[in-house]
């Protein structure tokens, strides 16, 4: 009878699982599929009244010059052995200090974080890097090469190639996803993590299944795991799309004096209108649910999170919900007025808040490693 009602038991339980498995694809791809009515009534209605405007875009041959200041920092590239793939970056600050590496969001690239570049090169090697298929690092065809896990290898490896065994681990967005999850497995590796503007991996998962409003804020999530059509929606009217994310009202950067120059936009019109360079940063969120559900969830490093008050893609609540999965000092700045774009958005407010979170507990001079 015990052995019987065991048996009952397993296989409840697997039932149980197949079902909550089945259920959450179903959601999924059926919010795939209504997202996806919605961008080609948009789309319709941008033949409608632009006929001509619609189907012509522009691929920048030219860098514009703020690509090549030399405030900056120097380009640079490094290939990994391991996984053969070559990866751009900008540094600046002398070798042998401390390293401060910059992990960029969507859809951005290294330029995102040229105030901080030139912030911190004064006391530690701040090294900006392409993400694998962004910018001039190089872009494996296939969604399967976007696994986080590869993603989160990708940083082990820049870190040792660049030869460091520690770094102070600064990323948004995307760049923050990753930042977390890098932590998570190589706690040893991270002297302190700095994250804007993306909860823990696992509150983010957590929150966005239980709250509808967060999960309509992420609904680009599903409309991006489709082929082809993302990329082409982000192309029309001349990448009007990617130019709305960084100057509209509701998703833009709002601080005045810290808006995107025209220079500043058409550096990023220069990377993501080059053939196939949308596809990369895409195939993140094709491989968004490749690593999840976590199988450790602590951070054991101190972090610092900050969050934009003015956040259009993730509530504010998941930032303090964060807490709950960080076993070290955590300390989270919500900064008034400021869009998701952050660093971008408000630099000498995020600029001072890393200093005062980087000198708490130690002193400069303890930096090194």
């Amino acid at each position: 009878m015990a052995r019987l009602l065991r048996n009952l038991l397993l296989f409840t339980v697997r039932v149980t699982l197949k079902i909550r498995v089945l259920g959450f694809w179903a959601l999924v791809y059926g919010y795939c599929a209504f997202y996806t009515c919605i961008v080609l009534l948009k789309l319709l209605w941008s033949i409608i009244i632009r006929p001509l405007k619609t189907f012509q875009w522009v691929i920048r041959e030219n860098a514009p010059a703020c690509l090549n200041d030399t405030s900056l920092g120097t380009h640079c590239y490094v290939r990994i052995k391991e996984s053969g793939l070559r990866f751009h970056y900008v540094a600046a600050g002398e070798r042998g200090k401390p390293l401060m590496l910059f992990l960029h969001g969507f859809p951005e690239f290294w330029f995102s974080w040229r105030h901080q570049l030139r912030e911190f090169k004064s006391e530690f090697r701040v090294v900006a890097v392409d993400m694998r298929g962004y910018g001039e690092s190089d872009v494996p065809a296939g969604r399967e090469h976007y696994r986080l896990d590869y993603l989160v290898t990708d940083v082990k490896d820049i870190v040792e190639y660049l030869g460091y065994n520690r770094c102070f681990l600064v990323g948004h967005d995307w760049g923050g996803m990753i930042a977390w999850l890098f932590a998570i497995h190589y706690p040893e590796m991270v002297n302190k993590l700095i994250v804007l503007n993306c909860p823990h991996p696992t509150v983010f998962t957590d929150y966005t299944l239980h709250h509808p409003s967060q999960l309509m804020k992420s609904s680009y999530f599903f409309f991006f795991q489709l082929p082809r059509f993302p990329e082409f929606m982000f192309t029309i009217n001349d990448f009007k799309a990617v130019k709305y994310l960084f100057t509209s009202q509701t998703t833009g950067i709002g601080r005045k004096g810290c808006r995107l120059t025209s220079e500043d936009m058409e550096a990023y019109m220069y990377v993501f209108s080059q053939p196939g360079a949308l596809t990369g940063p895409l195939n993140y969120y094709r491989n968004a649910f490749s690593f999840l559900p976590l199988k450790q969830e602590e951070v054991k490093s101190p972090v610092l999170l900050l969050w934009g008050e003015r956040d259009a893609f993730l509530e504010q609540e998941m930032a303090e919900i964060s807490r709950l999965y960080i076993k070290n000092h955590f300390r989270l700045n919500i900064i008034s007025g400021a869009s998701h774009w952050l660093q971008q958005d408000q630099p000498d407010i995020v600029n001072t808040l890393i200093w005062t979170f980087l000198k708490e507990g130690e002193s400069r001079k303890n930096y090194r490693n």
